[in-house]
């Protein structure tokens, strides 16, 4: 790409030179308009590289990256050991709190239920999936509506109140207290589901205190996420260790039969154990986090909608204009709850083999031990390449999807030898190995794309939309299995990872590098029945699904000489909004700090004051 050698003629400055008129690696704005994180040093983006040149171009930023990120590291461990773990601690672990005691109490509602019905054989309904729904479309719209702190302090309050009606759960007689258990089910996870698309988008609009925070949102954004929703598997394992200990501890050992009063003494201090930490997750985000939330309200702001109201004309153009890409999410994150009852199906099946007689839940209980620290590794696995832009959260989605679809077609073909004594170490290797590719895969990125592909007006409820529909999909099976053997309930989930990748390939964008400020900067255009004329690097054709590329054409309208006229033109318009306002002392709830999300530098206010004082003197209006 070379830019043309003039500015367009409405950015010539009024006797100016060829210096000033001339767009080179000098010109004031070169550093604006091509930052040095996505462009090379003449001006050209990243992805309009040749293949060769791209490739060295990525490697040697993510090396150069590395090699900064363990310097910094190495630096701050000098000056205090432990101060690399508690920016860990601040940065990843408390943004994904909330995921970390969704992580612990669903998963212990699960691990219980054999507990359950070794000691109460009668069957008790569940509202579970229901509440999650319930909540992520309804904590997804508010997020949007009210603001990410009122969703987020709210959550933490629901799930205090679910923890305590767990805990206190009671009733005269068996069917009584399953009742209760079950309602408070329902009200714990209303405050889960809307974890999962309020703790997305606060990682994603997450700014740094330093004065990085885009190229950080560029080169990081994917990390900070899946860093922040793999706490979901550090609360699995928490819980899984606490009731074996309980267990162990309550009942003097792990066979069976297990007592009443060690069943009712399991489940309520596994329960009671987490209360403390999401009141003081309530407390935290009231009063101590802070909120990124310029971006949201310069949105509201340029769409005229009252910063307290829900920008509803988004919410239908993305059901139109991005229907290809919420129909993607939806449908990826459908396939991927159901494949993870797949993993279901591997232990129930080779635990029958390995311990045919045992009738105890603690060997299921040490294979789901075992289970979630294989999770683990895809987890940190996948923060590690996810921000890679030659692997990215697109790649790693679909090879996920596939390779979770051929390992469950393995024991659908082979269902009999593989659950042989003579070939279970390969039933058991499949099992952890399909563990491995869901979170080194779609369960990680379903929870990143959900949010990071639709504008940030609508881009919480969007998450919670296509996080509704992957319970849908958890749903599908505990009513589909009844029906079927265990044979056919392979053959039937290994059809949803071939149905993942494919969905993948053809509706899901790959945002890997993509500045989310020029995602919103389009999404302008789109409100304002202009797509056609926007021309930046949104719609390049990197960052495009084959559903936008080969059947709606968007990548026609990138232009990087087009573009770079217009964002001279914005940068324009946004400093004289700014000297107006300095100038009108304006305050209230319509003013967007400029410290949050500046994307004026000090260059371009140089620039643009220079600018006014050439034509002030060219009409005399400033004396010489």
């Amino acid at each position: 790409m070379s830019f043309p050698p003039d500015l367009h003629d409405s950015d010539r400055l009024p006797d100016a030179g060829p210096r000033d008129i001339d767009f080179h690696t000098e010109h004031p704005l070169f550093n604006d308009l091509c930052p040095q994180d996505s462009y090379t040093a003449d001006g050209t983006y990243w992805a309009d590289l040749p293949f060769g040149e791209r490739q060295k171009w990525v490697n040697a930023q993510a090396n150069a990256e590395t090699l900064r990120e363990l310097k910094v590291v190495g630096a701050m461990f000098k000056k205090d050991p432990l101060s690399p773990v508690r920016a860990y601690f601040d940065r990843y672990v408390v943004t994904g709190f909330g995921m970390f005691t969704e992580g612990y109490t669903i998963f212990s509602i699960g691990n219980l239920s054999s507990l359950y019905s070794a000691v109460w054989p009668e069957c008790w309904s569940k509202h579970t999936i229901v509440g999650i729904i319930c909540g992520q479309i309804g904590v997804g719209i508010e997020g949007d509506w009210i603001g990410r702190r009122v969703g987020l302090v709210q959550d933490a309050l629901v799930m205090t109140l679910g923890l305590v009606m767990l805990t206190a759960s009671w009733g005269t007689t068996l069917n009584g207290w399953v009742i209760c258990y079950a309602w408070s089910q329902f009200v714990y996870t209303l405050g889960v589901g809307g974890e999962y698309p309020m703790t997305s988008t606060t990682a994603l609009e997450h700014k740094p205190a330093s004065g990085s925070s885009q190229t950080d949102d560029k080169l990081h954004r994917g990390r900070n996420v899946v860093l922040a929703f793999l706490m979901q598997g550090w609360g699995q394992l928490l819980n899984q260790g606490l009731l074996i200990l309980l267990l162990l501890i309550l009942h003097g050992g792990s066979t069976p039969p297990y007592s009443k009063k060690t069943g009712q003494w399991v489940f309520r201090l596994s329960f009671a154990f987490m209360l403390p930490f999401t009141l003081w997750m309530a407390y935290h985000r009231y009063y101590k986090q802070v909120y990124s939330s310029a971006a949201l309200a310069r949105s509201k702001k340029n769409a005229r909608v009252n910063q307290s109201g829900y920008d509803l004309q988004s919410l239908k153009l993305v059901s139109t204009h991005f229907g290809g890409r919420l129909f993607g999410t939806c449908m990826n994150w459908l396939t991927a709850d159901f494949l993870f009852y797949g993993a279901k199906l591997f232990a129930s099946q080779f635990i029958k083999v390995i311990s045919p007689n045992s009738k105890g839940v603690m060997t299921g209980w040490l294979w789901n031990l075992l289970n979630v620290g294989v999770s683990l590794v895809g987890y940190y696995l996948a923060a590690f390449l996810v921000d890679h832009k030659f692997y990215g959260r697109k790649r790693m989605q679909y090879i996920g999807f596939l390779c979770c679809g051929i390992l469950y077609l393995l024991p659908a073909i082979w269902f009999n030898e593989l659950r042989s004594k003579a070939h279970i170490k390969g039933f058991q290797t499949i099992y952890f190995l399909a563990s491995f590719f869901q979170q080194f895969g779609p369960n990680c990125t379903t929870f990143l794309l959900a949010a990071e592909i639709f504008p940030v007006s609508v881009r919480a409820t969007a998450h919670g939309l296509s996080a509704a529909s992957g319970k849908l999909g958890a749903l599908m099976p505990a009513v589909i299995y009844n029906y079927v053997s265990d044979h056919t309930k392979f053959w039937i989930v290994c059809w949803f990872g071939f149905a993942g990748w494919i969905i993948t390939l053809l509706f899901t964008p790959d945002v890997t590098g993509l500045d989310l400020r020029e995602q919103d900067r389009y999404w302008a255009f789109v409100r304002e029945g202009r797509a056609a004329d926007y021309h930046g690097i949104a719609v390049h054709p990197r960052h495009l699904s084959w559903f936008e590329r080969f059947i709606l054409k968007r990548h026609l309208a990138y232009d990087p000489e087009l573009d770079r006229q217009q964002r001279v033109k914005e940068l324009r318009v946004m400093w004289e909004a700014r000297q107006a306002a300095q100038t009108k002392e304006e305050t209230g709830v319509d003013a967007i700090p400029a410290h949050d999300d500046d994307e004026l530098s000090s260059t371009a206010h140089s620039f643009f004051e220079r600018e006014i004082q050439t034509q002030e003197k060219r009409v005399g209006l400033r004396p010489e």
